[in-house]
């Protein structure tokens, strides 16, 4: 991990006026100091705690702290009842944490079932149906499971790119070194060439996606790792499959079977990262983003469940970063251009790469056929512009069915 640059916002209490002006900002800036170093020395106990997995488990620890100061001041000063109160809470936040250690981090609980296959649902339903695993079973996918995700593995691999650089996923059974997932011993790496190419990034995403989305029928489970991710550790397990002159590493997927022991601050994590923006705010009609689209208004209504797919659709840390534009053109099926809206060059790619997928699996299910291509402002009939937020990346063109 790089070091990082942080800047404090923080009020300095102004120095008494018998200080010269001078005096009084060495003072400040000592104060300054302070806290920087100690906003610097908690930040470093903050990613040493997060790369040694503990903390996943810290977070009753450090809600319960309070509650037991106050409650040791209260009762020094009589007030037995409230101190009595605090230091239960206090108390039965410590348990939750004695016990998301035994169960998750010790793997101490009885041993879990297989999950279900999902091979009688509908695509949209699978695909709504899939969320971020947080916590893992600790065993490893059967034989007959890997061999069959080692197969769409390789299919998606295989299949046409919007772009033409390749990309690849190479699979990894080892406790890769990941925040916030816990337990999870096999992944997907995303490996893109080491020269930035958008085009790969958005491949990466459209591609790594189809296969999460098999998983989820064959019953795996999946979590999308970017940010949390310790690359280091990634590319000591990859060995000779990977090339630091050649290969970049995007992102990360863990897979496996979940578990329903999980820490109380995945869970608390889990319902904050469920929240989606409606689809007015995702949909539009205007190139500028500023006239929402119908899409209960023909033909934009026979796209139906596929506008909801993309809606829920994973983003780094549920940014939900990309933008789509429907647009008549000569076709009786409009036209839907994809945009960022923000400049991330690697994590709003392939979060727009993965709407890419679920667009395309939304309209194939619908029997509604097209393919993406990169347009050019003029062939799209705006105003052309250089790196301008919205940023324009591919469109999916309507096919005669």
């Amino acid at each position: 991990m790089g070091k990082n640059n942080v800047s404090v916002n923080h009020r300095i209490t102004p120095a008494p006026q018998y200080f010269t002006g001078e005096e009084q900002a060495v003072i400040a800036s000592a104060g300054s100091e302070f806290l920087s170093k100690l906003f610097a020395a908690v930040w470093r106990i903050k990613l040493r705690l997060q790369f040694t997995g503990w903390l996943q488990y810290m977070l009753p620890v450090v809600a319960a702290l309070p509650f037991f100061v106050v409650a040791i001041l209260a009762g020094s000063q009589g007030s037995w009842s409230v101190a009595a109160l605090l230091g239960g809470v206090a108390a039965g936040l410590m348990v939750m944490f004695v016990f998301d250690l035994i169960t998750v981090k010790f793997r101490l609980h009885p041993a879990e079932r297989l999950p279900q296959r999902k091979d009688t649902m509908n695509l949209f339903d699978v695909m709504r149906s899939r969320r971020s695993c947080r916590s893992f079973q600790p065993r490893r996918m059967t034989p007959a499971d890997l061999a069959e995700l080692t197969d769409v593995v390789r299919m998606y691999s295989e299949a046409p790119r919007i772009g033409t650089s390749a990309v690849r996923f190479e699979y990894v059974a080892a406790p890769l070194t990941v925040w916030p997932t816990v337990n999870a011993t096999e992944f997907l790496v995303a490996i893109a060439p080491r020269q930035y190419d958008r085009l790969a990034v958005i491949d990466v995403g459209r591609s790594l996606q189809k296969i999460v989305i098999a998983a989820t029928r064959m019953g795996l489970a999946t979590c999308w790792i970017g940010p949390g991710a310790d690359q280091s550790s990634i590319v000591q397990h990859l060995g000779n499959r990977f090339n630091p002159q050649q290969d970049h590493i995007i992102c990360v997927c863990a897979v496996g079977y979940k578990s329903c022991y999980i820490p109380v601050f995945l869970r608390i994590f889990n319902r904050q990262l469920y929240r989606r923006l409606p689809l007015s705010a995702l949909f539009f009609a205007d190139a500028a983003l500023q006239t929402p689209l119908d899409v209960t208004a023909p033909p934009f209504s026979r796209f139906g469940r596929t506008y909801e797919v993309c809606q829920w659709s994973p983003s780094s840390y549920n940014g939900q970063t990309t933008r789509c534009v429907g647009v008549m053109g000569d076709s009786e099926l409009p036209q839907f251009d994809f945009y960022t809206v923000t400049a991330s060059r690697y994590y709003a790619a392939v979060a727009l790469g993965i709407w890419c997928a679920d667009w395309e699996m939304g309209c194939a299910a619908l029997g509604l056929h097209g393919h993406f291509a990169v347009l050019s402002a003029e062939e799209r009939g705006v105003q052309p512009q250089l790196d301008l937020l919205p940023r324009y990346h591919v469109s999916w063109l309507p096919e005669a069915n």
